[in-house]
């Protein structure tokens, strides 16, 4: 049975209808048109669908969106937001959050699709751990899958934005 959900989307809240037991990807995808968040493999194992949950990785595909009332969410398209807000700026938001202006730096993908879920784990590395060595953020990667095998691009990409963030984007 469908309800009616109140929901905090990248900063704006939304009313969705949806059941209860309804896969927040499938919310963010057929109601609010979101598409950085991507279905993979459906069983929270691959990080296609990650999605920062109060600043937190999730993976949307197995998350309810009952799970995420009175929460934030925060998808690849609200990064550049979640950056001003961090920084406390006012006035304009910048075009890119400084992970995704690293991945363009080091051309980190191939096909492009595993890279929302990079990108969102990155980001919840980084909120915690300001230079993370290599074998950190391989651990921090842990369960995100890349089909082309660009780990390198990517890890070297997430060394740009700690520098990137540190220096203030």
């Amino acid at each position: 049975m469908a309800s009616t959900l109140r929901i905090k989307v990248n900063g704006l809240v939304h009313s969705v209808t949806a059941s209860l037991d309804t896969p927040l990807l499938y919310v963010l995808h057929n109601e609010l048109h979101l598409h950085g968040p991507r279905f993979g493999c459906g069983l929270a194992q691959c990080g296609a669908c990650s999605v920062l949950l109060d600043g937190k990785e999730i993976r949307s595909c197995v998350t309810p969106v009952a799970a995420v009332s009175g929460k934030t969410i925060t998808t690849l398209e609200g990064l550049p937001a979640l950056w001003a807000k961090e920084r406390g700026t006012t006035g304009a938001v910048p075009q890119l959050h400084p992970v995704q202006q690293a991945w363009i730096d080091m051309q980190a993908p191939e096909c492009g699709y595993c890279q929302n879920g990079m990108m969102i784990q990155a980001i919840d590395l980084l909120s915690t751990t300001k230079h993370p060595s290599e074998l950190q953020i391989k651990q921090a990667l842990n369960g995100h899958l890349c089909r082309c095998g660009t780990y390198t691009g990517i890890i070297q990409a997430i060394q740009r934005a700690a520098h990137l963030m540190v220096k203030g984007g």
